[in-house]
């Protein structure tokens, strides 16, 4: 006898079981690659909760043998880390703000205003982004010496006040609003500043808190420019002391809960602001496209 062919609803039934087995499956290659990546997290925080000796034999191993806390203890106590704190402190709000500021307004201008150059300016703002940090390091110390400000919270701030890559962010999302939407306030009589500052930038949230949560992560990480900056230790921000306190500045051994805590209280301020301002980001994209 002749084979009878499946029915739609066996079809369905078998089409139904295979996307329901895929998509099992890319769930249990999300939630692997997932544990992959925040082992070492909680490695580092497992670590910083043991003892000296305990963190030494199991550095691999996330459960502490017995739970302390005289790695956090040590940090505030033994090290600069609150001077540290409070530099990074300083140091990250200033520049994010100034960034922010300063970024908007470049952006606004290649984007909108009309003069001589402003394509080979633009141009060498997409160069700069093209060029490695790790090359402007010994031009960035010997601009700093030559102006006077070298070793001091201006030479750690104003290079950072402006960046390409924020510049560039900025002014392709002006770009993307209308320019009808200015064209009101230009004829109520309003400046080229009052119609940036009280019309088009207000709808540029979703590019202004990219460019913080970057600015931000960016600043309060900088390694490099702190190092080519200062070298008083009283100025150090959290990533120059950090690097000082695992370049064995304590004395011998190994010191993993009192490194490892150092490193997980300098994480958290960075995640605070990527979560919250994340969340602000999403709603703000989300309600742009509605309205498109």
């Amino acid at each position: 006898m002749a084979e009878r062919p499946a029915t739609p609803t066996r079809r369905r039934g078998n089409r139904g079981a295979r996307t329901l087995a895929s998509r099992f499956l890319g769930y249990a290659v999300l939630v692997f690659f997932s544990l992959v990546f925040l082992y070492p997290f909680v490695i580092q925080i497992g670590n910083s909760l043991k003892t000296e000796p305990d963190a030494a034999a199991n550095p691999l191993s996330p459960i502490p043998d017995q739970l302390v806390f005289d790695g956090f203890i040590r940090i505030f106590t033994g090290t600069n880390f609150p001077l540290w704190l409070g530099n990074s402190l300083l140091v990250t709000l200033v520049a994010t703000t100034g960034r922010v500021f300063f970024c908007s307004l470049a952006g606004y201008a290649l984007a909108r205003l009309r003069f001589r150059g402003r394509s080979g300016l633009f141009a060498a703002v997409i160069a700069v982004m093209a060029v490695p940090g790790v090359v402007l390091l010994i031009p960035k110390f010997l601009v700093l010496n030559q102006l006077g400000i070298y070793n001091s919270y201006s030479a750690l701030i104003v290079p950072l006040l402006a960046d390409a890559a924020g510049v560039f962010i900025m002014k392709q999302f002006f770009e993307s609003i209308p320019v009808s939407v200015e064209e009101a306030a230009r004829i109520d009589g309003a400046s080229i500043f009052r119609t940036f500052w009280s019309v088009v930038l207000p709808m540029a949230k979703p590019a202004l808190i990219t460019l913080t949560i970057l600015s931000f992560q960016g600043t309060w990480n900088e390694f490099p420019h702190s190092l080519v900056s200062v070298q008083d230790p009283s100025l150090f921000t959290l990533p120059r002391g950090l690097a000082d306190l695992v370049s064995g500045s304590l004395g011998k051994g190994t010191q993993y809960p009192l490194k490892l805590g150092a490193a997980l209280l300098a994480t958290i301020p960075v995640a605070i602001i990527f979560v919250v301002f994340q969340r602000y980001f999403v709603r703000d994209a989300n309600d742009g496209s509605d309205k498109g």
